[in-house]
């Protein structure tokens, strides 16, 4: 790992070591930006971002023009972005820009009716879940279901082995592939090593990967484990545990010795639904297979006479609570899009009455 402060004095690279590709070159060519330097955003800071080029790296800065036409918080960069900047000296830059994203990992703001960009250009999200902390199979689905929104390959970590049994393993990993079928599975352990050698052989140079995860499950370990050195500061070791308090609170890349680029990200309290529906019909193509045999064309699989989802469930055909957890996903990702669609309509209420009050201001003026 390359762990130059920021600033000209790194060794060179090139942007296909950042990840770069003939999507963003494209992209690039067909912008405003094509003659502006470009650049990753590795960090996010209150009003500042770290980025990497081929010149190194720099505390950057939108610009005042970029600033005034953002709309929300996704017309702001992201960890994971491409930029294109202007240098001003060693050590600082301005963005003007972000260069069209070619995957975007969002959820839905914990306190506002709208997405939060986790994470973007994504190629792999690890979701990581310890034995220890709230182990879930729903969890681990509402995680596959914002990845796979957006066509980024799901993968499971489950972390922290070394505190159960081997026959508990294989039940656990037993019950990961019938409910994820497919998925790579890759129990780890930062205490005997276990895993960790699989989960690097799982890392390709040039691409992307974002750990996901609770608070507390080990993502930061992991990393650093990869990385070889502390890179990632890990709270005090919990007295009843043994185990490193969780200690992330911003998103930041770091970039392998085999190539390979990861991001760490905070823990999650809540994994919201945003406008999801494509994922979820990706993860759950078992009960939108099964719901083509439904009675009524529109049928919500929760009364319906005829419904052959719910004949799936009574026959046990159809695991209970992955239909119980579609059901709860689908009404969410439904909730959020009636929700943003009436913010559209009062915000084209406001703007109809802004042009009415301009307009009689001119009339009364007249």
């Amino acid at each position: 790992m390359e762990t130059a402060e920021i600033g000209n004095n790194m060794k060179k690279i090139e942007l296909e070591d950042l990840g770069y590709d003939a999507f963003f070159e494209s992209n690039l060519k067909k912008s405003e930006f094509k003659d502006y330097l470009v650049a990753r955003v590795i960090a996010g800071y209150k009003g500042a971002y770290k980025v990497r080029g081929i010149n190194g790296e720099y505390l950057a800065k939108i610009s005042g023009k970029q600033g005034f036409n953002a709309q929300s918080k996704e017309d702001y960069p992201a960890v994971g972005d491409w930029v294109a900047i202007t240098e001003l000296d060693k050590e600082r830059a301005i963005i003007h820009g972000i260069l069209p994203r070619k995957t975007v990992l969002r959820k839905k703001d914990r306190n506002r009716q709208e997405s939060q960009i986790i994470a973007a250009n994504i190629d792999v999200a690890f979701i990581i879940e310890s034995v220890d902390r709230d182990y879930s199979l729903n969890r681990f689905e509402r995680y596959f279901v914002l990845a796979e929104n957006e066509n980024i390959k799901p993968a499971i970590v489950l972390n922290k082995i070394d505190l159960i049994s081997e026959a508990e393993l294989t039940l656990k990993v037993g019950q990961l592939k019938e409910r994820f079928n497919g998925a790579d599975i890759i129990p780890t352990s930062i205490i005997t090593g276990r895993g960790l050698d699989e989960l690097t052989r799982h890392i390709t140079p040039g691409q992307t990967y974002c750990f996901l995860g609770s608070s507390g499950v080990g993502k930061s370990s992991l990393i650093n484990r990869l990385l070889g050195s502390d890179a990632i500061k890990i709270g005090d070791l919990n007295r009843h545990t043994g185990r490193g308090r969780h200690t992330t609170t911003g998103r930041e890349m770091y970039f392998l010795e085999n190539g390979g680029i990861v991001i760490d990200t905070p823990g999650m309290r809540e994994v919201g639904m945003v406008d999801s529906s494509v994922g979820i019909d990706s993860l759950f193509s078992e009960i939108i297979g099964l719901s083509k045999n439904c009675k009524y064309g529109n049928c919500t699989h929760l009364h319906e006479p005829g419904c052959a989802v719910l004949s799936a469930v009574k026959s046990k055909e159809l695991d209970e609570n992955k239909y119980l957890n579609y059901i709860k996903l689908k009404k969410e990702a439904e909730h959020y899009g009636m929700t943003r669609v009436e913010k559209r309509r009062k915000d084209r209420r406001f703007g109809k009455f802004v042009k009415r009050a301009s307009k009689q201001l001119k009339n009364d003026e007249a």
